[in-house]
């Protein structure tokens, strides 16, 4: 998708893209950073968007790994499904909320990794701690919950569901973004 396409098609659905740009390469290099590729059997992307995230996981992905890939953006999936061709990844045109039903529908208890570019700032806060919960309860244990915001206040609410929480920030992107690196320990 062209940066101008993707700028259209973030202002006619704001709320749910949150963003008005794709994320630049340095905001990826740091989302997979401290993915253990080698190790991980089942990651899973929330809010796919165009499909930046996801291809870059899948180039680094072992043969044997899964990727479901959440988006409710009926545009965006059309595109992902139209620029991916790749058995290891899994659309699913559906919330977040429901992630531990696919997940079991695929025959997974727990993910590896979970990486999110869903816009939690722009949505109620019911949903948000509907969507952070569920998304600790299927890690499994030293899982990574890693999400990306253009503001850092927020890690407070991932403080009270992660034991540990690292903050990184990425100047290199419009706007500049916080990534948050959650590690489930129990």
């Amino acid at each position: 998708m062209k940066h101008l396409d993707f700028l259209k098609e973030s202002f006619k659905n704001i709320r749910t893209t949150g963003a008005v740009a794709r994320s630049s390469k340095y905001l990826v290099r740091e989302m997979m950073q401290p993915i253990h590729f080698a190790d991980a059997k089942i990651i899973v992307e929330l809010g796919a968007g165009d499909g930046v995230l996801t291809i870059e996981l899948l180039s680094r992905m072992a043969a044997d790994a899964r990727l479901l890939c959440f988006e409710i953006n009926p545009e965006f999936c059309k595109i992902l499904r139209g620029a991916i061709d790749d058995p290891r990844f899994v659309l699913i045109e559906d919330s977040a909320e429901n992630l531990e039903q696919y997940l079991q529908e695929w025959g997974f208890e727990k993910a590896d990794y979970i990486i999110s570019a869903i816009p939690f700032i722009a949505l109620p806060n019911e949903l948000v701690y509907r969507i952070v919960s569920v998304c600790h309860k299927v890690l499994k244990n030293k899982g990574l919950f890693i999400q990306f915001h253009y503001s850092s206040f927020i890690q407070k609410m991932y403080r009270k569901f992660f034991d540990h929480v690292e903050v990184e920030f990425v100047p290199l992107n419009i706007p500049p973004a916080f990534v948050m690196i959650c590690e489930k320990n129990s």
